[in-house]
């Protein structure tokens, strides 16, 4: 069930809404093969009535199923919004719709969480990508251990 905000509910006092949004009603449409998002968000929000907008705050949190792109390892990224803010006109040329009373707030909370995604995950900020040979993460590797055309020479082709 996506958030939805009844403006009947403001009249007499600010509403505040916990809970959790599955991730299919989101619609992330995720593109990139690194990321993965099958957590529910988990939501808690208040919005207050102010003449003819409303103000919408709190905090959005999502765990993202992540792969690094320097060693492939699966890991866990926690995207926290802990400051989330909007601000939603309810009259004007920049308007929020209205539906039926009701006022939908998925549609911002989608693009507020995709422009937070991780560009590039990484498993850990000195993640040093795959191991290449002997060298292991703990020792450092020579250059002739590191070089990936080192591994190539290896090979016998025929």
């Amino acid at each position: 069930m996506p958030i939805v905000i009844n403006l009947r509910h403001l009249e007499d006092e600010d509403l505040d809404l916990q809970g959790e949004l599955p991730v299919a009603e989101l619609d992330l449409d995720l593109r990139d093969e690194l990321i993965r998002a099958e957590q529910p968000l988990r939501y808690d929000l208040q919005i207050q009535r102010l003449d003819e907008s409303l103000l919408a705050q709190g905090s959005l949190r999502l765990q993202l199923d992540c792969q690094c792109v320097r060693c492939l390892k699966s890991f866990k990224y926690n995207l926290d919004l802990d400051h989330w803010t909007r601000h939603l006109e309810l009259a004007g040329e920049e308007k929020t719709p209205v539906v039926n009373d009701c006022v939908d707030l998925t549609p911002m909370v989608r693009e507020d969480i995709l422009l937070e995604f991780p560009q590039h995950p990484l498993c850990e900020a000195d993640c040093r990508g795959l191991s290449v040979g002997k060298a292991s993460k703990t020792s450092d590797p020579t250059p002739q251990e590191s070089s990936a055309w080192a591994e190539l020479d290896k090979l016998k082709l025929k």
